[in-house]
């Protein structure tokens, strides 16, 4: 596990209306502050990969569909320096990662269908000097491959 990122298992509860899901909560161990939401969906083949924030910290949660996260610690003064993490969430392993600011991130949709996925970021977007550092998906010293050919 990467010092700092957190993966809360998210609880379904269901009747025969459908279900609600909690996602975040401002009373979560990690929950930092709220900057705002955004909705964004990755079609099967493509890789929205990679970036990482200096200032912002991430909530990811995928609501439909389903998402392979990856995450790399490239922060320098990290007890988990070089660590990667791989995970799947989604519809059918519900939970929300939390993941710190400087530790490298993206996810790829998996299977034949869109991902939606839920981000509650720290931080509100900047238009005029966004908090995004990024990185080429596919030729870089990150030790993840990615499924799908298709990316940024």
């Amino acid at each position: 596990m990467i010092e700092g990122v957190q993966i809360k298992k998210l609880k379904k509860i269901t009747d025969e209306r459908g279900f609600l899901m909690e996602m975040l909560r401002n009373d979560d161990t990690f929950f930092q502050k709220f900057g705002q939401v955004y909705m964004t969906v990755c079609n099967p083949g493509y890789v929205k990969a990679w970036h990482y924030h200096k200032k912002q910290s991430d909530n990811f949660a995928v609501v439909k569909g389903t998402g392979r996260v990856g995450l790399y610690d490239r922060r320098k003064d990290s007890t988990t320096k070089g660590d990667v993490m791989d995970m799947t969430i989604g519809e059918g392993n519900p939970a929300l990662v939390f993941i710190p600011k400087g530790v490298v991130h993206g996810f790829e949709a998996v299977g034949n269908e869109p991902c939606f996925l839920i981000n509650t970021v720290t931080e509100p977007y900047n238009y005029n000097s966004p908090d995004e550092e990024r990185i080429d998906p596919f030729d870089n010293d990150i030790p993840f491959k990615w499924k799908n050919k298709k990316g940024w």
